[in-house]
């Protein structure tokens, strides 16, 4: 059985949060958040978020424990881009691209095949 999880609109680019995401694949539950737990970048605090999500979701909506859970994706897509500009010389613009991000977590009760 598969449990997803999701966090929308996440003020964090993507590039900067897929090698923490990468690294969550195929592990229990248990060892993913204590990754999570304490690692200090900003990626972390989203990335546990919607991992307690979905760890939540199991539990209420699907009555699976906890303890026999597998990360089986950790997913960080492309979100909304916010156009702003910075001022330069001689009247001029250059732009600024603020990227948002969206995390998508997938729990399965199945032990994933080794690689």
């Amino acid at each position: 059985m598969e449990i997803h999880a999701t966090t929308k609109f996440v003020r964090l680019t993507p590039s900067k949060a897929r090698d923490l995401a990468r690294a969550l694949r195929g592990l229990p539950v248990s060892d993913a958040l204590k990754i999570v737990e304490f690692s200090e970048r900003k990626a972390a605090f989203y990335i546990r978020k919607t991992l307690k999500s979905a760890i939540a979701n199991a539990e209420n909506n699907a009555k699976l424990s906890a303890e026999k859970l597998f990360v089986k994706t950790a997913r960080i897509e492309h979100g909304p881009q916010m156009k702003r500009f910075w001022p330069r010389s001689r009247g001029m613009v250059s732009p600024i691209i603020r990227r948002m991000s969206h995390v998508k977590i997938t729990l399965t009760d199945e032990k994933p095949s080794a690689k």
